[in-house]
């Protein structure tokens, strides 16, 4: 979508097209709807609402019923935080008591919406003047206050503002940008601002502990189970080191230092949610379970006793299996098992692969986990609790 395509749709007209278009919309017949409309709208205008409404409907469900009244563009809308986590960060930033937030590198505006609705006195960066564009008309859908400027992060004023939020660009006309020198600002104006400024940057999961800067909280967010990214919190907005938090329900589990020693395999198999994996956490849940490794380099925890904890899925184990496929398939038959379920870490072996290779043909379902327990690899049947 081109810039003038966004201005004739936020026309007068172009909201007629779009209501009428919404109306008669059920994503089944899109064809017959774009000739009926084309026969009194601009073709381009047409094709620009229908559209719309097909990305308002995917949009569901990274924005739930805010999705119907926003506008996106494809790339745009895959790249855009989701209400769920904006929402989290936006109340991280309220409660820091400061009250004029600038967001550079804004994109459509999910993280400007979340913070408008928090209480903040709202800015919006952006250098692509077609999300620009789209942020502005964002909040003035979802009747929010605040301001969009068409300019880089780099040329910003930032002495107005008291909370910096920026989102480095981390992909490029070739795709996804994995080194931090070459995202857009690039990594050494970020950590300038993580020096200076209270900041919070919006990057990878996948960003290594060691470019963490001294004195800023990592943060890993997982939503129902699915990480979502990491944020870097500098000066009053840092709490800890490293931070795991899962939506929804806000639960948090920070860095202790904590160390978890290696046992053989108990009654219990914990799998840890990702964001505690990614944070480096490991240590610290087991420690808060009761819980030991299985092996030391692997991220599954065992215990005797079961314990409740929204930070991983908990099985019980029915039975340790052999490892070997012969073995492993006759024990699977003898229990009647159809319908497998595999699970693996620090095994080289592909799931699709072996559970074809068993053929089972049973009528029951089962759960195996394969994994490292000690110096040997092991086949567990578990139950999830």
């Amino acid at each position: 979508m081109r810039l003038e395509t966004l201005h004739a749709l936020l026309s007068g007209p172009g909201q007629d097209l779009l209501a009428r278009a919404a109306r008669e919309y059920d994503g089944s017949d899109a064809l017959a709807l774009g000739s009926r409309l084309r026969r009194r709208h601009d073709p381009d205008l047409v094709a620009a609402a229908l559209s719309q409404l097909e990305l308002r409907r995917k949009a569901t469900a990274k924005f739930g019923d805010d999705a119907t009244r926003m506008y996106f563009t494809p790339e745009a809308l895959e790249q855009a935080t989701p209400s769920t986590v904006a929402e989290h960060r936006a109340r991280r930033l309220a409660a820091s008591g400061r009250t004029s937030l600038v967001d550079l590198g804004c994109g459509i505006g999910s993280d400007l919406v979340a913070a408008a609705r928090a209480g903040l006195h709202v800015t919006g960066v952006e250098r692509d003047p077609l999300r620009a564009g789209l942020a502005q008309a964002n909040l003035a859908a979802l009747t929010l206050p605040g301001r969009v400027r068409v300019g880089s992060a780099e040329d910003t004023d930032l002495s107005e503002f008291d909370l910096v939020f920026a989102d480095p660009a981390r992909r490029d006309v070739r795709g996804r940008v994995f080194d931090p020198a070459a995202y857009s600002p690039p990594w050494g104006f970020v950590e300038g601002l993580l020096a200076s400024r209270t900041t919070c940057v919006k990057i990878s999961p996948a960003i290594p502990h060691r470019l963490v800067p001294t004195g800023v909280e990592a943060e890993w967010v997982s939503d129902r189970g699915e990480v979502k990214e990491a944020a870097l919190w500098s000066g009053s907005l840092a709490g800890t080191k490293r931070r795991a938090t899962l939506l929804p329900g806000g639960a948090t589990l920070a860095a202790t230092g904590a160390r978890a020693a290696t046992a053989p395999v108990g009654a219990v198999l914990y799998e840890p949610d990702g964001a505690v994996i990614r944070a480096g956490l490991v240590g610290e849940l087991a420690e808060q379970l009761g819980a030991c490794l299985l092996d030391s380099r692997i991220a599954y925890l065992t215990a005797e006793q079961a314990v409740e904890t929204p930070f991983a899925r908990r099985y019980a184990v029915v039975e340790q299996l052999p490892y070997r496929e012969k073995q492993l398939r006759a024990a699977l038959r003898a229990r009647d098992v159809g319908t497998l379920t595999i699970k693996k870490r620090g095994v080289d072996i592909s799931p699709e692969t072996l559970r074809r290779r068993l053929a089972l043909r049973g009528s029951r379902s089962a759960t195996i986990v394969l994994t490292r327990a000690g110096d040997a690899a092991t086949a567990l049947l578990v139950e999830r609790a």
